[in-house]
């Protein structure tokens, strides 16, 4: 029986895992480094505010 190492290693899905995480956060930053999806905070899904002008209803 060949001798085996005391820890075989980091397992597959340790590493692929990773892999994802890695390219989720550089995705992440390219996002928002280059602006890409518009402007983004609360005013974004609001409706825009249309004000009327003043009316001179005096004589």
């Amino acid at each position: 029986m060949p001798d085996q190492s005391p820890y075989p290693g980091m397992p597959r899905w340790v590493k692929i895992s990773g892999i994802v995480v890695a390219v989720l956060i550089v995705m992440a930053a390219i996002v928002i480094a280059f602006d890409i999806g518009g402007p983004h905070g609360p005013g974004r899904h609001m409706s825009p505010v249309r004000e009327t002008p003043p009316t001179n209803d005096r004589p």
